[in-house]
């Protein structure tokens, strides 16, 4: 039902066993273990260093198409086992099994993206201002690279820098989250299996922290890219400071939804109620902050609350499951704080607001109204199925809403009025806004933020050169 938990270094996999520091992977629809993942010592770390380092020479030297070749079987592989893969997922993070082979979907379009695209890193030839005299600009790759993912999307996230980098020609070790391993482990093992020569990707797990520290303060690594909160980016930035290292951030998020009067409504309405809760709210470009014209929103929240309530919460293994268990304690935890605030300040809890169920880490779909901005549910992330919802009377005052906060992931919009449209495009001011569609991460499309959501962009051409040097040679 689950999967032999691994370390991947140098090529081999190292299981857990009598005398290594372990810890054990819960299941979060029940509390039970699954497994006892291992965690890397400093001398494992270090022969992840050294193998990735020794093998970085020969492939960035290895041709695009061999690489894509690589990549490409990597991916078919995904595909052929996606029902034992999105088992793995499920049984670990929790997420209804649709949308863990929705996930595993996009991770396969991830690698055959970079397989292709890996292919087209094109230079170019500057006109000389003399004689005889050509500039040629070129890309190289930047080198060995230290990717670290979270445990919402234990595929997507960890395919999409693993990709970018070995395509570009890097080698990577990647340190993926403790909580949800085991979707790490097999996405190595279809790259191993599709002939990835070794060194060229390690998988390790450990104390974050340490682990961390240990990869990004390693003279062999020459970038680090990030995915998760905005407290331990920061940390990490520091960190990369020191080395004068390039990295790529994506950080927390905090999205606002402005729906207009002119919205069309039954696409807002379908859109938002399924979106909202996906994942049980647990991605960072989920919509977080509602911001409805005051024309709309007792309808809006009226009919939003029914269908949040009619939710089906269960095992995300159940067929007729809707929304799965949060992924650890914590996160509950974190909800029922949300929702204290939220009631201290007057808000009215519309529907849920309270765990479900006393087994696992249920947390009812929640719709609340009647905060103002310094409520947490707008001014923090909340990460969860919990749904704020505020009138706005004016478009301006809307976009100032959405702006009130340091994050710049995400933003939606739903309006039929071109005008409209161009205003928010141009207003809100975050790194990816959908308008009529919460779209906004695909393989071949940039994926970042700005303010305190980070910087840098993964997937599409960007996620490509995020992994390459730009150098310029002069010939006479």
């Amino acid at each position: 039902m689950y999967c032999e938990l691994a370390l991947y270094i140098d090529g081999r996999f190292i299981p857990a066993g009598p005398g290594r520091m372990s810890e054990p992977v819960l299941n979060p629809a029940t509390g039970d273990t699954l497994a006892e993942l291992p965690h890397a010592t400093a001398a494992e770390l270090d022969e992840a260093l050294a193998a990735a380092q020794r093998a970085f020479p020969a492939w960035a030297a290895t041709s695009p198409l061999e690489r894509s070749n690589i990549l490409r079987r990597a991916a078919i592989l995904l595909r052929e086992r996606m029902g034992d893969h999105a088992r793995i997922l499920t049984l670990e993070q929790g997420k209804p099994l649709a949308e863990s082979r929705g996930e595993l979907t996009h991770s396969a379009e991830l690698l055959e993206w970079y397989a292709e695209e890996g292919r087209r890193i094109y230079g170019r030839v500057v006109a000389g201002r003399a004689p005889g005299l050509e500039h040629v600009v070129l890309h190289e790759p930047v080198g060995p690279c230290a990717a670290f993912t979270p445990w919402n999307f234990p595929s997507l996230t960890p395919a999409r820098k693993v990709a970018g980098a070995l395509a570009a020609g890097c080698t990577v070790i990647l340190k993926a989250a403790e909580e949800t391993p085991g979707t790490a482990v097999e996405l190595m093992r279809a790259l191993h299996d599709a002939g990835l020569p070794k060194g060229c990707a390690q998988l390790v797990f450990g104390n974050p922290a340490e682990v961390s520290a240990h990869l990004i303060a390693a003279p062999a690594i020459r970038k680090i890219s990030f995915t998760g909160s905005t407290a331990v980016g920061k940390h990490l930035m520091k960190l990369a400071a020191d080395g004068v290292k390039r990295s790529t951030m994506e950080l927390g998020g905090n999205a606002p939804v402005i729906v207009c009067a002119d919205a069309d409504y039954d696409l807002a309405m379908a859109t938002l109620a399924a979106g909202k809760f996906r994942n049980a709210g647990q991605v960072c470009v989920s919509p977080a902050r509602f911001f409805v014209h005051e024309s709309l929103v007792d309808r809006f929240v009226r009919d939003v609350a029914a269908r949040a309530g009619a939710l089906k919460l269960g095992a995300g293994t159940d067929a007729d499951t809707q929304m799965g268990p949060l992924a650890n304690a914590r996160r509950v935890e974190a909800m029922e704080r949300f929702v204290a605030d939220a009631q201290t300040r007057g808000g009215t809890v519309l529907t849920g607001g309270a765990r479900h169920g006393n087994v696992g880490n249920f947390f009812a779909p929640t719709v609340v109204t009647g905060l103002d901005q310094d409520a947490l549910l707008f001014s923090d992330e909340c990460f969860g199925p919990i749904m704020p919802v505020q009138p706005f009377a004016s478009l301006d005052e809307a976009i100032e809403g959405a702006n009130a906060v340091e994050a710049g992931l995400a933003g939606y919009a739903f309006t039929t009025g071109l005008s409209n449209a161009h205003r928010i495009m141009h207003g809100v001011q975050t790194g990816m806004i959908g308008i009529n569609s919460l779209t906004v991460s695909t393989p071949e499309t940039p994926f970042g933020g700005i303010k305190e959501s980070g910087y840098g962009s993964e997937g599409g051409l960007e996620g490509l050169q995020a992994y390459l040097n730009t150098k310029l040679a002069t010939l006479g």
